[in-house]
């Protein structure tokens, strides 16, 4: 989950949530200039953080306060790899073009962790085969799928942006990514809090985009089941984001 600081206490977004902005941003892509099966890919995109279950296991610190994807969070390996596994299991049921994404985006994560678990590298290396064996089965470049990939990883990360309050003041630009057209872009918030991508990839010259946030004015829980009984009870509101063409 991305957990934000609120005036009242946390604004809590779910990792599907940040998955489903991300999906909608990618849908706005200008389709003159899509990589291969867009459609297919936005699906993979919307299902990438199917592997986040706020609602199932350890969400708290050793303080009592929800932690953050993004802070150390004590990994049980092997029950890591079990919900790795069943990620890229489930993923084939939608087709071998979302299960082909969703494992390159399980290699892009856990790579790192290579060498520290014999049964974390036996399902790495199973990753890299079945990659290569739907590349061949679906006649598609290694191009085409670094292209498909980089689009995947850019509005990953643009959705990241948004969800975590990272847009910089001032209108000043920072980097989202390496697009699939090896083009950089940036995006910035400007002065009417509209935001803007440069250069403008999109098929409109102005949308908006939403998901849903949750709002808890408990600042800390006893427990996991306490701080899962106040999300499921927790004040839902809507974030939304104008993006125009500047």
């Amino acid at each position: 989950m991305i957990v934000n600081q609120h005036e009242e206490g946390w604004e809590i977004i779910y990792h599907r949530a940040h998955a489903l902005l991300a999906a909608q941003l990618a849908g706005h892509w200008n389709k003159h200039d899509s990589p291969v099966r867009l459609y297919e890919t936005i699906a993979a995109i919307s299902h990438h953080d199917d592997l986040e279950r706020e609602w199932d296991g350890k969400q708290l610190s050793p303080l009592g306060i929800p932690l953050d994807f993004t802070l150390d969070k004590s990994i049980d390996e092997s029950e890591s790899l079990k919900k790795l596994k069943e990620m890229t299991e489930t993923a084939r049921y939608r087709g071998r073009w979302v299960a082909f994404m969703i494992s390159k985006h399980m290699s892009f994560l856990n790579e790192a962790r290579r060498g520290q678990l014999a049964e974390m590298d036996k399902f790495l290396d199973e990753q890299l085969e079945n990659q290569e064996k739907w590349r061949k089965e679906l006649k598609l470049t290694k191009k085409d799928v670094e292209d498909a990939y980089a689009f995947m990883q850019m509005f990953d990360r643009l959705s990241l942006i948004l969800c975590m309050k990272q847009l910089p003041e001032d209108q000043c630009a920072l980097e989202i990514a390496i697009g699939p057209d090896k083009q950089r872009y940036d995006v910035v918030k400007l002065a009417d809090e509209k935001v803007t991508v440069k250069p403008w990839c999109f098929e409109e010259k102005q949308f908006t985009v939403n998901i849903d946030a949750c709002y808890l004015t408990q600042v800390q829980f006893e427990n996991d089941g306490e701080f899962t009984k106040a999300l499921k009870s927790a004040k839902v509101e809507p974030l939304e984001w104008t993006f125009v063409k500047d």
